[in-house]
């Protein structure tokens, strides 16, 4: 199988999709457009505005309830939508629709967020920055679980600096890219419910990473797990002590604080022999991962000692690897061989298949992440962008946001914080 070298070819998600679509999938929207300047799809209120013309709810939900009737076992619903633009006011009633319509169903929700390494100045980056706040409150409080997903360090206007693999080479700039980095976590970090093989279910999964209400929640990966083909879990583990296996894909800058209150763990792509060290009799473990009989007691007692005070942690291990069409990207390095496993000598060949390691965290780190996000905005003197209201956010609707934006970023705040300066004695 040789790479498509698409990399100077595509520009949109269709150019390089594989998937055959039902008729009724897409509904394509005729007011706004990609590339006119005056009919972008720019501000959440134009999202919200789509949403409440009639003609384009009842089609939406008639499309909802053609695939609604099609489930034998209805789990929930997956949305990935746009956070920095008119997609994130749609998608926040969307979710509203699906919370009233399907209520106990679980909805796992990710908003997306692409680089953003232009001039922070520019108007289009302000917008970016609001629709960020009003998608956040607005999503998270109607999903089970909301994830911010991008490869920005962080949600700000200053976001120059992005995240690395050590064992990948990619271009920020190019969306082609970045979406196969997010792609390959969301379908492992997923994978756990939707595997007949394992008795998990998408409410299951996302009460146990939402603790006490704290719907929102960080992504972090390892792509590809560094592991040589004839090395064991136990190995590569013991030499990764301070967390330095996980990338994070959610705009949470340096993730150095590594306690969390709950978290959803998967290893997938490492076969059951090299879970756990095979050590002959009286041979001294070099580890005490190396005493374990399962890699589950492998991982979890590495995560045990990571994260002591975590209150749930739920641990999937699959053997099966991440295969990777012929559409993926060749950004891994010449390190990694055909089957994503680290290796001396140079690949020449393309990557088929990488193991992968995932967690959904919800983590105190979200505590400074949203409330600096709250100082970037609520800064702002949003009446200068008198285009951004017209659109069909009210000043107030947006000054509550802030608020409640706000109010989330506390949910996160540990107790023994108490003495920092930003609690909610503050004054604005």
């Amino acid at each position: 199988k040789k790479s498509l070298g698409l990399e100077n070819s595509v520009q949109l998600w269709s150019d390089y999709l594989q998937v055959h679509l039902h008729p009724r999938t897409i509904s394509v929207i005729h007011d706004y457009s990609h590339d006119e300047q005056s009919s972008q799809f720019a501000a959440f209120g134009q999202g919200e505005g789509l949403f409440n013309c009639p003609r384009f709810q009842d089609d939406l939900e008639d499309r909802l309830h053609f695939f609604v009737e099609e489930c034998d076992y209805l789990q929930g619903f997956q949305v990935f939508c746009d956070l920095h633009n008119g997609f994130s006011g749609l998608s926040a009633k969307t979710v509203e629709l699906l919370q009233d319509e399907y209520h106990g169903k679980g909805i796992l929700t990710c908003g997306v967020t692409p680089f953003s390494g232009a001039d922070p100045s520019l108007p289009k980056n302000i917008y970016r920055l609001i629709n960020t706040v009003l998608g956040i409150v607005s999503l998270s409080n109607d999903s089970s679980l909301f994830c911010p997903l991008s490869v920005n360090r962080n949600m700000g206007r200053r976001s120059l600096l992005t995240t690395t693999f050590p064992y990948v080479i990619y271009d920020a700039s190019l969306n082609y890219q970045t979406s196969a980095l997010l792609a390959t976590a969301l379908e492992t970090m997923t994978l756990p419910y939707r595997l007949h093989t394992f008795p998990v279910s998408m409410s299951q999964l996302t009460d146990t990473v939402c603790s006490s209400g704290r719907k929102v929640v960080v992504a972090q990966a390892s792509i590809p797990f560094p592991m040589k083909y004839s090395s064991t879990l136990p190995d590569v583990l013991s030499i990764h002590p301070d967390a330095t296996l996980w990338q994070t894909l959610s705009p949470c800058a340096e993730f150095k604080d590594l306690r969390c209150f709950a978290q959803s763990v998967v290893l997938r792509g490492i076969n059951r022999p090299n879970q756990v060290s095979h050590l002959r009799p009286g041979i001294e473990p070099d580890s005490v991962l190396q005493m374990y009989t399962s890699g589950e007691e492998v991982l979890g007692a590495y995560l045990h000692n990571l994260n002591p005070s975590t209150l749930s942690t739920a641990l999937h291990l699959i053997e099966s690897p991440c295969r990777l069409a012929a559409s993926y990207p060749q950004i891994f390095t010449s390190q990694v061989n055909r089957r994503g496993f680290l290796q001396e000598s140079k690949s020449e060949t393309a990557v088929k298949s990488i193991p992968v390691l995932t967690r959904l965290q919800s983590s105190p780190v979200l505590h400074k992440v949203l409330r600096s996000l709250y100082e970037e905005v609520n800064a702002l003197d949003i009446r200068r962008y008198s285009s951004f209201i017209s659109a069909g956010t009210e000043l107030d609707e947006f000054r509550e946001a802030l608020q409640k934006l706000r109010s989330l970023s506390q949910l996160y705040k540990m107790s023994f914080n108490l003495d920092e300066s930003d609690d909610d004695s503050d004054t604005d």
